[in-house]
């Protein structure tokens, strides 16, 4: 039912929601948190009665309003991220026939093969590695083509078949996650967790960023190894790995669950299948070009980072430079060897809130932690009883401050008080939860 109160929190939403996708650029820090704020006091308000502990009837209300604020977002140029532009670059050569992890853009400006696939410079200029080689993997690219086949010459055309595969991903990963929660004897209506946040809504729908269709795959890989349908569920799998390379992190604790033999066997289910969707691709310069392009992020990207922001800090102190490419070698050490104690060392706990400490873990690690990141997380947390995720999406936003001036400049104090904060409610999370195991 929609009483007075809750049609002034859809008007208000509704209408931050559009001021914020079609008119306020990342520059504009002020408007950006002062919007964002709003949304996410309304967010609170709407949630605020979902209980953890018992299961409801679906609020049908807000389940439409969670994809009606998507369906607001259809024809906005993104404004918070510029991915985009590498997106339709990508898929404008593929559509031509040509191999994306082959070409620099800086190489291929305004050459005859550029000109064919309509990449001119007001295209390139908008991109924010010119000098990289792609990194998108094969389910992405195709996405890519087939943006740019349907509108060839039109950025916006491009931007809106782009963002239906976002939109229709979100629309099934709700109804997934009301599945998987009414499996687990869980309030179906905590899918709205995910489904109303705002971070969420801005930044996958919004800004274009493919975790959300990554996010629909793996859920479904998940609803299938519950109704033990496990070649299904592999495939499922590799098409989210096919999107975004992040749930490989799950494979070690899928091992575990399903035991050793069983494990194995899904697992090299799942590698063939990727392996598959690269075929098209397959040259060996695509596994050098992006080798390269991976290990240049992971060895001089920075960006919102938490730990290794102090370890660099402490870099600083005993060497006088940044030792970014020795501290980004040891967290990646560091992050595998966790993952896997996680996975197999951790026997009182259950398997959602591990998926949400491997997620954490690894970006609490990551030298680059962009705000769309952190939907990834919240998306475990709907299977948990845990609230720092939801803190975390409320927090990130401030990290858009880095924005406001050309060249680029992060204001640490900011970084300090989102991750501060963060800190301290992940650590009454965790009292809270040895109070009760094992932990949801």
């Amino acid at each position: 039912m929609v009483t007075p109160l809750r049609f002034l929190w859809l008007i208000l939403s509704a209408t931050s929601y559009v001021i914020l996708a079609y008119f306020v650029p990342r520059q504009e820090f002020g408007w950006l948190i002062g919007l964002f704020t709003i949304l996410f006091l309304g967010y609170a308000w709407a949630i605020r009665r979902i209980d953890r502990q018992r299961e409801e009837p679906i609020d049908r209300v807000l389940f439409a309003s969670a994809i009606g604020f998507r369906l607001l977002l259809l024809f906005a140029v993104p404004c918070l991220s510029d991915d985009v532009y590498r997106f339709v670059w990508d898929g404008r050569l593929l559509t031509h026939g040509f191999n994306p992890y082959l070409y620099l853009p800086s190489r291929l400006v305004e050459t005859d093969l550029a000109a064919t696939a309509s990449l001119d410079r007001v295209l390139f200029q908008q991109l924010n590695s010119p000098d990289y080689f792609t990194v998108y993997p094969p389910l992405n690219q195709a996405i890519f083509g087939l943006a740019a086949w349907l509108s060839p010459h039109s950025l916006l055309g491009s931007i809106v078949w782009l963002r239906l595969p976002i939109l229709l991903s979100e629309i099934g990963s709700l109804w997934l996650m009301t599945r998987l929660l009414r499996r687990l004897n869980r309030n179906p209506n905590l899918a709205l967790f995910y489904g109303l946040n705002p971070l969420v809504i801005l930044e996958l729908t919004g800004n274009l960023h493919f975790e959300a269709v990554m996010l629909f795959f793996t859920l479904l890989a998940g609803w299938w190894l519950l109704t033990e349908r496990w070649i299904r569920s592999a495939g499922a799998l590799a098409l989210a790995i096919g999107t975004k390379l992040l749930p490989l992190l799950l494979l070690p604790l899928i091992v575990r669950w399903l035991g050793w033999r069983k494990g194995m066997v899904y697992a090299t289910l799942a590698g063939v299948f990727t392996i598959l969707q690269f075929l098209p691709f397959a040259s060996l310069e695509l596994v050098q070009n992006v080798g390269s392009s991976v290990n240049l992020y992971f060895q001089k990207f920075e960006f919102n980072a938490s730990v290794y922001y102090v370890l660099r800090s402490i870099g600083y102190w005993m060497k006088g430079y940044n030792a970014i490419q020795t501290i980004g070698f040891w967290l990646s050490i560091t992050t595998t060897l966790s993952i896997l104690w996680i996975s197999f060392r951790w026997r009182n706990v259950s398997v959602p809130a591990q998926v949400l400490a491997i997620l954490t873990l690894y970006f609490g690690f990551a030298t680059t932690v962009h705000p769309w990141y952190i939907t990834t997380v919240v998306a475990a947390s709907v299977f948990t009883r845990f609230w720092y995720p939801l803190i975390w999406s409320a927090l990130i936003p401030v990290s858009y401050f880095t924005y406001r001036t050309i060249p680029y400049h992060e204001n640490l104090w900011l970084t300090s008080v989102e991750y501060g904060i963060v800190a301290v409610v992940i650590l009454l999370d965790v009292i809270k939860a040895r109070q009760k195991m094992p932990v949801y």
